[in-house]
């Protein structure tokens, strides 16, 4: 089992804990719409285009709330079952590179949806992916950043993922980092630089 699918199942796992009206970081999605997403992304390839093609989000949002409508168990076996057998993550490696991140942040988008949560404790596997990804999103994720940021860990891991006049560096532990960089406020990052270059950061748009 890689990240992915660790990810994938404690994920599932949450959904049979919370049923299908919890709530979740992404913005006017309960879990039920969560799961659908993750349902059109891994079985609908003619839906899964709307996801990043803002002209074609009408069906992709038709199809979604279809599969939001199904009865609970089945929608979350849908995701535990993984991608239909033509997808390309039916294959370990694809899917461990393609949805490590995927996975690890909408398992944080549920777990930190609900009062009294935590980061997990540290785990070499999860942290060194997602130590990986958010280096590689922030690129895109952060384009609109109107100053430099450098992303930092406690343990001296740092990368300068956008050039600027003014730098901030933004400090926290892997997930934390990814967490930020895809645009969630429940990360727990500390920064660095002047308080305007900080702020500038912050109202800057963050995600794809």
């Amino acid at each position: 089992m890689g990240v992915a699918a660790d990810e994938r199942q404690a994920l599932c796992a949450l959904f049979d804990e919370v049923g299908p009206d919890a709530p979740t970081l992404c913005e006017g999605w309960l879990t039920k719409d969560l799961a659908a997403h993750l349902v059109v992304r891994e079985h609908r390839p003619d839906a899964a285009l709307g996801i990043l093609v803002p002209g074609l989000d009408g069906h992709t949002r038709r199809v979604q709330d279809g599969y939001a409508a199904e009865p609970w168990p089945r929608l979350v076996e849908r995701v535990r079952s993984g991608p239909a057998w033509f997808w390309p993550t039916s294959i370990p490696a694809v899917d461990e590179l393609v949805n490590s991140a995927e996975f690890l942040v909408h398992h944080e988008d549920v777990r930190r949806a609900r009062p009294g949560w935590e980061p997990r404790p540290a785990d070499g596997a999860r942290d060194a992916a997602a130590w990986k990804a958010a280096r590689m999103a922030s690129r895109m994720t952060l384009r609109s950043s109107p100053v430099g940021v450098v992303l930092r860990t406690p343990a001296g891991r740092q990368a300068q993922v956008r050039s600027g006049d003014e730098l901030v560096g933004v400090v926290g532990e892997p997930v934390e980092l990814l967490l930020f960089v895809f645009g969630r406020d429940e990360a727990r990052v500390e920064f660095e630089g002047t308080p305007d270059a900080v702020e500038r950061l912050r109202a800057a748009g963050r995600g794809l």
